[in-house]
């Protein structure tokens, strides 16, 4: 079986070759479909020979992978984003699927991802181990405008691999606080459109909860200080959506 490890981009500079050069000797080409940088991503991308390199403008996440996917050579798709690195056991661990996989029209791998926040790595909180579906036949589509997730068949089989994929997620809390501001926003919109209203205690009491839930009985505590900021960071995430449906429903 080949794989056609697949990459959407948008001014990933700073992550990009670290996530290719840990495909190379595992995958058999890299798509990546670019939504115009204005950096480096480019340059940084085709120097590789195992690169395919496209442009196309953005069309949401779903659609850009879909749409990624269906350039791909292979039958088989490893989906991974650009701050998205193999770990040494998971390149282990594919390469036998690979061997012993023809076409795998039935299976879909999962893999446990293992984020490094501002420096630290994030073992509890919420935040581990983050299953993500990653190895899927090409027939399979995204969907979803936020958070996507795969459509398939319920006969379709789920397998979960061993080893972390790394995820090199936000630099530092200014980076944060935009990014949480860019999804709170998207994930009211979904809600509202879902015909979902907010009220104050939503406001008051869900935030409260979330941190609780993940600062202590998903043992936040265990990662320390970057545990704290980040199950604090996640509370403040979800008043900030509420804030933003409330807001909407006015």
């Amino acid at each position: 079986m080949q794989i056609s490890a697949v990459i959407i981009t948008f001014n990933e500079e700073r992550n990009i070759d670290r996530c290719i050069s840990s495909l190379v000797g595992v995958v058999d080409e890299v798509i990546i479909v670019d939504s115009l940088s204005t950096d480096r991503t480019k340059e940084i991308c085709t120097k590789y020979e195992l690169v395919k390199f496209y442009s196309q403008e953005w069309l949401g996440y779903s659609s850009q992978k879909n749409y990624a996917n269906k350039l791909a050579s292979n039958e088989a798709i490893l989906s991974i984003d650009a701050d998205e690195v193999l770990s040494a056991e998971l390149k282990q661990n594919i390469l036998a699927i690979k061997a012993q996989y023809d076409t795998m029209p039935n299976t879909i791998f999962e893999v446990k991802r293992l984020t490094n926040y501002c420096g630290s790595w994030i073992k509890h909180s919420g935040w581990y181990p983050d299953k993500k579906k990653r190895i899927f036949n090409k027939s399979i589509q995204w969907v979803g405008d936020i958070h996507e997730e795969l459509l398939y068949q319920p006969s379709t089989k789920t397998q979960l691999l061993q080893g972390d994929l790394y995820h090199y997620t936000v630099y530092n809390s200014s980076e944060h606080i935009k990014q949480i501001d860019k999804f709170t926003t998207l994930l009211a919109k979904q809600a509202l459109e879902k015909g979902k209203k907010a009220k104050s205690f939503d406001l008051w009491f869900r935030p409260k909860w979330k941190f609780f839930r993940d600062y202590i009985i998903k043992r936040g505590f265990l990662d320390g200080s970057a545990g704290y900021q980040v199950c604090k960071m996640s509370a403040f995430a979800t008043f900030l959506k509420y804030a933003k449906i409330k807001e909407s429903n006015k």
